[in-house]
């Protein structure tokens, strides 16, 4: 086993323990950006100018009458940018534009002594538009050719010699929705000069060293003048790795011109209507199988809905392509990535970042195909697991490491949740209630860990010990409820030998770790843990030569565990608080600058073929419902899960993630419908579901009624620190089964063989009208029609090709 999977004698890691500051939350004593206005002194407020139209270029922007209103101190505008007016990495965000791209656009900001002031000044703005066209819809855009960016193709095998050899081949098409971030904290930042001139800017974002990076070029600046910190977020979930940078600049520009301290904080409606969601996905799909109902091609072209700008959907596309085989093997593939412009909100990274995407492709795929093969879901999904010691490999050419365990999580969720039993029950519940059916399926997942991008996968620490034995520890990572830091402190306790309440983690700041990462891509623990360990590790060394002299021995002999060295065979010791004062006095240097990158990865993104993930994480998770066939409205009975976290640094937190991962998937795929004004009237454009009374998230009622999760024993993971693996985004995407589970509960109110398909969300409207068309399916007399493939809400397929097509 490597060093950095290696596990000392009473390791802190892998112990259960509350988060780190949930005694502060709790009790409303946990700070957050927004927290820190009322402590600073002579704060202005900032009020976007929204425009209320999806696009046009502005003829007139004047700011006469806002000037004059009580309260108001200024109004920035793009004359204002003394640097780069853009607020993204791609140039094509204007902090202050030109043109209306979509509906709420800010073209300005007004600074007030007071919120209330800010708002009736942005009132007083005037801006007049010369309107264009606009393209709200999806699939307007795409029958517009209305594209931007990279359009990747991914390729293995010969796909033409694949579905010649197919005895059975479907098309079809299938469109879902965006998803809304809806972090209990919107977008806020705090910015400052101090009495050098330099920039502080307090933020809530997931990276602070690109939101340093935005603020610097907006200003004008180098980046050792702007220094950004995070405290913690209120979540982000994706949603605060883009997009916060330009609410940054925006305060940071304010303070800059007027000398004060300047606010930006979002209400909801303003956050909801003008930051970027969850790309909606459009796929047009052709699959064959063999006569056992083995994959033999896919071809495929899946189309994101990016919105005004690029922001992240490009890498979001290259995930979803890498993500597309999910758990099977795809020997012949061509799938084409592309990115439609719309007059949208820039849509922008969400928990699984395209992975969801490109596995609920594949997934649909599966729940429509089974019944045209005359095969049971399970049955069909388990023939196409990928399979060890076969040399299989993804379509983009990486091998799969531990495929054993994607059968063993599914083996062990049905072992667990006791389906085959459950399934004969519901068999006969569904026989005996004409109204009401159940539904019970199962879903795998396999999910890649590391940022697409190679030079992302780095991390930083730095670690200091004081004379009194305290050690305080700064990593690159933020904090937005996942538990990061409560893992580092685990970590560091660790590596160190002492207790967790010697260590404390201090805010992140890009004066104290440069260059770091976003906290993304579910490698925060695997970045920053390595970085911490590695600092830890360096002054261990120095630690174990002073306790060695001490203790008269060499300093492989010695152990530092539970803040007391020791030498081997030996009864002699030294406190721990003893030792760092022995080390001080001796003028060893007691901090350490840590540093990890992840090795092994390599990636061609123009040939789209390499090896761009460190390892997969696996789950598998049953789920299931019961519907009522008169309104489609439906419950989650039972959910069994067990999940692959390697072995667990933190494994109360890891449950956890598991557990919410679970909602908010499930929130994505039958809950949270967000719907625009298409029509051609005056709020074309217009975001409608744009409050928590209008945009239905998962709640406590949405939960599963029986919730067991358990994680997946001896599963060391070699190579990550402490033989852990990530959590944060794979725990999403099992909640495919639930969707799934909601597709056999509407066929099961039509004959035997009946296949429906299943709008996503699934609403219980789009579930009512797949209980419709199951219903539909069933003309005969006596209620068995010939087993075939029926059409519910939201999506179209194709009849069966002829073999060879």
């Amino acid at each position: 086993m490597s060093q950095l999977s290696q596990r000392p004698e009473k390791p802190v890691v892998g112990v259960s323990m509350p988060h780190e500051s949930a005694h502060l939350h709790v009790t409303g004593t946990a700070l957050y950006t927004d927290d820190l206005v009322h402590r600073t002194k002579d704060v202005l407020h900032a009020y976007p100018v929204q425009v209320m139209k999806a696009h046009g270029r502005i003829t007139r922007l004047d700011t006469g009458r806002a000037l004059a209103v009580p309260g108001v101190v200024r109004v920035l505008t793009g004359a204002d940018v003394p640097g780069v007016n853009d607020a993204g990495m791609k140039h094509d965000e204007p902090l202050f534009p030109d043109t209306v791209m979509f509906y709420g656009h800010a073209v300005a900001w007004v600074l007030g002594e007071t919120v209330e002031a800010a708002r009736l000044g942005a009132a007083a703005v005037e801006v007049e538009l010369d309107e264009r066209p606009s393209l709200i819809a999806l699939r307007d855009a795409i029958a517009a050719g209305s594209f931007h960016g990279a359009r990747p193709v991914m390729r293995t095998g010969d796909v033409d010699a694949g579905f010649a050899d197919s005895a059975h081949v479907f098309t079809g098409e299938f469109q879902f929705s965006d998803q809304e971030h809806f972090y209990l904290e919107t977008h806020t930042a705090l910015a400052l000069v101090d009495e050098n001139g330099q920039m502080f800017v307090q933020s809530s974002t997931q990276h602070p060293s690109e939101t340093q990076e935005i603020v610097a070029h907006v200003l004008g600046l180098r980046s050792h003048e702007v220094t950004v910190q995070c405290l913690r977020m209120g979540g982000g979930f994706g949603g605060k790795e883009m997009q916060p940078h330009g609410f940054a600049a925006v305060a940071a520009l304010g303070a800059r011109l007027t000398g004060r301290p300047v606010r930006v904080r979002l209400n909801r409606t303003q956050d909801l209507t003008m930051s970027g969601k969850r790309h909606g996905f459009h796929a047009e799909w052709k699959i064959g199988f063999d006569t056992d109902g083995r994959i033999q091609a896919l071809d495929a072209t899946l189309t994101a809905d990016g919105g005004w700008s690029l922001d992240l959907s490009e890498p979001v596309v290259a995930r979803a392509l890498c993500h597309i085989d999910n758990t099977y093997w795809i020997p012949n593939a061509r799938v084409a990535g592309r990115i439609a412009r719309t007059n949208k909100v820039s849509n922008t990274a969400f928990r699984g970042f395209g992975g969801p995407q490109g596995m609920l492709v594949i997934e649909d795929i599966m729940g429509r195909c089974a019944p045209r093969l005359g095969l049971d879901p399970m049955e069909l999904r388990e023939r196409n697991f990928y399979r060890p010691g076969q040399g299989q490999t993804t379509p983009y050419g990486q091998p799969v490491t531990h495929a054993d365990r994607i059968s063993t999580v599914w083996q062990q969720v049905k072992a667990d949740g006791g389906l085959a039993d459950r399934q004969r029950e519901i068999a006969a519940f569904n026989a005996a209630h004409p109204h009401t059916k159940r539904g019970l399926a199962l879903t795998g997942i396999k999910f890649g860990i590391s940022f697409n991008l190679t030079a992302f996968n780095q991390g930083g620490a730095l670690v200091l010990i004081y004379k009194d034995g305290s050690v305080l520890i700064n990593h690159g990572g933020t904090e937005m409820g996942q538990g990061l830091h409560t893992k580092m402190l685990q970590v560091a306790a660790t590596t160190l030998g002492i207790p967790l309440h010697k260590v404390r983690l201090a805010p992140t700041r890009t004066d104290k770790v440069p260059n770091t990462s976003a906290t993304a891509a579910s490698a925060g623990a695997d970045l920053n843990g390595a970085a911490v360990k590695n600092a830890c590790e360096q002054l261990r060394e120095r630690l174990l030569r002073v306790a060695a002299t001490q203790l008269g021995v060499n300093a492989s002999d010695v152990r530092v565990v539970e803040g007391v060295a020791r030498a081997l065979g030996s009864d002699e010791e030294l406190a721990w608080d003893d030792l760092v004062r022995t080390a001080y006095f001796q003028r060893v240097q007691l901090s350490a600058a840590g540093f990890y990158r992840t090795e092994g990865l390599h990636w061609d993104a123009k040939a789209f073929q390499g090896s761009p993930f460190k390892y997969f994480s696996y789950g598998a998770a049953a789920a299931e419902v019961e519907v009522d066939g008169f309104t489609g409205a439906y419950r989650i009975r039972r959910v069994d899960i067990v999940h692959d976290v390697g072995d667990s640094l933190s494994p109360l937190i890891d449950i956890g993630q598991v557990e919410g991962g679970f909602v908010q998937g499930a929130g994505w795929l039958t809950l949270e419908d967000l719907r625009w004004d298409t029509g051609d009237g005056p709020h074309r454009g217009r975001l409608l579901t744009q409050a928590a009374s209008t945009y239905k998230l998962p709640s406590f009622s949405e939960m599963p009624e029986e919730f067991h999760v358990r994680l997946l024993e001896n599963a060391t993971e070699e190579g990550a620190v402490y033989g852990s693996k990530a959590v944060g985004e794979p725990p999403l995407m099992l909640a495919f089964s639930v969707r799934e589970a909601l597709r056999q509960a509407a066929a099961a109110f039509g004959s035997a063989g009946v296949g429906v398909e299943l709008a996503s969300p699934a609403t219980p409207e789009a579930v009512y009208w797949a209980i419709q068309a199951a219903r539909r399916a069933d003309p005969s007399p006596n209620g068995h029609a010939r087993a075939g493939f029926v059409t519910g809400a939201g999506t179209r397929t194709g009849a069966e090709a002829p073999v060879g097509a």
